[in-house]
């Protein structure tokens, strides 16, 4: 029997293949997730398990074996599209499933020559669902439309996990499932750690009862499905809701943890004619009466609905981009509920270069929700900084679970009380550090937006990276840069006022030769007045760009990212 490497790597060489004739890395992990779970299901109706079928005969794997043709692609069709209607786990894997392989003879070989041969069902089920993630990782990586949108590293996801510590008896939920990383590592903790005390009612109950996601893409939501059925969770209960717009409205049930990392990016736009007759794009607020505010801004609706699906006393781990910790307004309102409605005791500040999308600027924000009273929960806000002077990449330099060691350390899981930073004047480089609520109160815009390390990238050339991880770093914040100010050029063109363009971009330029002249990474040390939480944000990624560019040795310069 071949392990799960060898396997790994056979299924990725079939992706090759299927590429040529036209499937994308994702159609491609999609296709093989439903003819991987006919297989296993066919399995089971065997020696030793000899249990009822999951897969009615007439759609399952046997049907397919001795076909050929445009019978063997009929068949497969036929099947997904029946599966689709039955109930349970099995129609929220099918669900809008279609057959994307259109040339049958490289449909008979994925069937014969890869999954066929293969007894998945005598492979450790940690083995099976690692073989599938993987797929996962090198589709979210390798391919620009790939699941990166959809992925999150899985160091991040463990440090998390490991830091929240669930047990059997919370009922944990990701309202933006992806691909299922989140509810799998706490399933998988829950296991590993309890497994010894749990009798074999608890067990079935930790497996149908203790993860629930939902997913607002029926593509992502199959393959979410997929890969907890992959790792036996959920059995027949449906706990993965494929399709699902978490921000439309309030949910029916309230969860003891939430673990997530929900999409960046405004809500959807919605299209209009204006009077002189042009399309124009209108973002899409959303309004709930169960939120404490309105707005288009996705993240921060996030924020508010994960608040909403949580039990008094239960705890929310969840990731957000730097937005979320200073945008003016909403973002003003909602920090302010937050901070008095949630003990919000633990910010960490996650490094750039770790994801699949380039030029991500992202922190995980720890809270617990409190009952209600006159004066607010949140006493200390602590900080971890595993941004400033550290250099990661996909590829060349990837982030591990060993590089949150010290962070893991420094939260003192189920001892809070403990804490102590390591940041002090006499060691100004400790990356731990507490803030208490005053001094939080007194910060423009209740900002959560704290950094205190030097950035040595911009002063000390002694202290830099290799120039190729310099290179990606630019190559980040170029895409940030340009990001942020696409989204400018958009407001300035829909306000029209010209006077008030002339005045930011006056104060852009002046504030971005002032900020390299002192040497400033950010510009949030200096006088904003005048320009939005977007401009100063995106003045500073360029700063910085144009002096960690100066480092580089002489050369071709980094590519510019392509216009979109």
């Amino acid at each position: 029997m071949i392990d799960a490497t060898q396997i790994g790597k056979r299924a990725w060489s079939y992706a090759g293949v299927l590429q040529q004739a036209g499937l994308s890395c994702v159609e491609y992990v999609e296709q093989l997730t439903m003819l991987l779970y006919l297989k296993m299901a066919d399995q089971l109706t065997e020696e030793p398990y000899n249990q009822q079928p999951i897969v009615p005969p007439q759609f399952g794997w046997k049907a397919l074996l001795n076909l050929d043709g445009a019978a063997l692609e009929k068949q497969y069709s036929d099947s997904i599209e029946k599966l689709a209607l039955k109930p349970g786990m099995l129609g929220v894997i099918f669900k809008g499933a279609r057959c994307d392989i259109h040339n049958p003879a490289l449909l008979k070989q994925l069937i014969v020559n890869l999954i066929d041969k293969e007894d998945w069902m005598s492979l450790p089920v940690d083995v099976k669902g690692t073989i599938y993630e993987e797929l996962l990782q090198r589709s979210a990586s390798e391919s620009a439309k790939g699941a990166g949108q959809y992925f999150t590293t899985r160091a991040v996801i463990q440090a998390m996990v490991e830091v929240m510590q669930p047990t059997p008896q919370d009922r944990i939920c990701d309202p933006a499932a992806g691909t299922g990383g989140f509810l799998f590592m706490a399933y998988n903790y829950v296991l590993t750690k309890y497994e010894k005390e749990l009798n074999r009612d608890e067990k079935r109950e930790v497996r149908e009862e203790l993860v629930e996601g939902m997913e607002l893409s029926p593509k992502v939501g199959r393959m979410c499905a997929m890969n907890l059925s992959l790792h036996g969770i959920g059995g027949d209960k449906v706990i993965v809701h494929s399709g699902h717009d978490s921000l439309a409205g309030s949910w029916s049930k309230e969860y003891s943890m939430i673990l997530a990392n929900p999409p960046f990016g405004k809500s959807q736009s919605l299209l209009f004619v204006n009077e002189e007759g042009d399309t124009e794009k209108d973002d899409k607020v959303i309004v709930r009466e169960d939120f404490w505010t309105s707005t288009s801004n996705k993240q921060l609706n996030f924020v508010q609905h994960m608040y909403s699906l949580l039990k008094i006393n239960g705890r929310a781990a969840v990731v957000v981009p730097d937005n979320v910790l200073f945008e003016g307004g909403a973002g003003e309102k909602i920090r302010k509920n937050l901070l008095e409605k949630c003990n919000v005791h633990t910010l960490l500040r996650l490094p750039t270069g770790i994801w699949y999308s380039p030029g991500v600027k992202a922190n995980v924000l720890f809270f617990d929700k409190k009952e209600g009273q006159p004066d607010p929960w949140t006493d200390q806000l602590w900080v971890y900084d595993l941004r400033t002077n550290m250099h990661f990449t996909q590829k060349k330099a990837p982030i591990t679970r060993k590089d949150f060691d010290e962070f893991v350390a420094c939260y003192q899981p189920g001892a809070m009380h403990k804490r102590k930073p390591t940041w002090s004047n006499e060691n100004p480089g400790g990356r731990w550090r507490r803030y208490d609520y005053d001094e939080i109160l007194k910060r423009d815009k209740l900002s959560l937006d704290l950094f205190w390390i030097k950035d040595q990238s911009l002063t000390d050339t002694d202290s830099l990276p290799a120039p190729d991880i310099i290179a990606a770093e630019i190559a980040d914040e170029l895409e940030s840069a340009f990001d942020l100010f696409t989204k400018i050029a958009a407001k300035l063109q829909k306000s029209r006022s010209s006077s008030s363009t002339t005045n930011s971009a006056h104060d852009a330029t002046r504030m971005s030769s002032q900020m390299e002249q002192e040497n400033y990474s950010t510009p949030t040390l200096l006088n904003t007045e005048g320009l939005n939480d977007e401009m100063r944000v995106a003045i500073g990624e360029i700063t910085k760009l144009r002096l960690q560019s100066s480092k580089l040795p002489h050369g071709p310069a980094p590519a510019r990212p392509k216009k979109r």
